[in-house]
């Protein structure tokens, strides 16, 4: 599968590790701290030091991103992992990797950015993106709702993640609607997590137990 996938995975690690050649780019404009981390608000309410936010993150994210490949791989059940799928996982780190630049540099250069919204529109897309890969996904070890009966029953697995498709799309597209428009508060966007993510595993659960007795 990485062989098959070479290529995709170098350009994602280059693109992935690009914020370091924009770091030291703008390196002496830059502040010695810098902040890397901001609240609700978009207000920086967390700094580290300018060499692990230039270097650092982009390497941590860089190693995440072949960790991830390495073990979707190496998934017992490789063969139910569509090439679609593991080229989508192997995009997502370097797009974190570009909207986290984005959202670092220009802030610590003195530019006001809504770094929120970039991180709350790209959540949505991946929701929205996941939702419709979800009931196409087939029993593996690595993507997906993996829990103890999805993984033992396969009509278990088919069913949670149709469900589970439906409420990732529709969370997606009403997290990107409610980012567009702007006035939806961050406790509404757990909410729509929680329902996306404990919704599915509830029903799952049931099933389970039904089938059971």
């Amino acid at each position: 599968m990485i062989k098959a996938n070479i290529k995709t995975l170098i350009i994602t690690s280059i693109i992935t590790i690009l914020p370091i050649f924009i770091g030291i780019y703008f390196w002496s404009k830059l502040p010695d701290v810098m902040a890397t981390h901001f609240d609700g608000n978009n207000e920086a309410n967390g700094y580290t030091a300018k060499l692990f936010a230039v270097f650092g993150l982009p390497l941590i994210l860089l190693a995440v991103q072949w960790i991830a490949a390495v073990v979707t791989a190496n998934d017992p059940r490789k063969q139910n992992i569509s090439p679609k799928i593991y080229t989508l996982i192997l995009w997502i780190i370097p797009v974190v990797s570009i909207i986290g630049a984005v959202g670092i540099y220009p802030y610590n250069l003195g530019y006001a950015l809504d770094s929120l919204f970039m991180a709350k529109l790209f959540l949505g897309f991946v929701f929205l993106i996941m939702g419709n890969f979800l009931p196409k996904t087939r029993q593996n070890y690595t993507i997906g709702i993996k829990l103890p009966w999805t993984l033992a029953d396969e009509e278990n697995w088919n069913k949670t993640h149709r469900l589970a498709g439906i409420l990732w799309t529709l969370g997606g597209l009403l997290i990107i609607v409610f980012t567009f428009l702007g006035f939806m508060p961050m406790n509404a966007y757990f909410v729509i997590l929680c329902i996306m993510v404990l919704v599915p595993t509830v029903y799952s659960y049931v099933m389970h137990i039904r089938k059971k007795q």
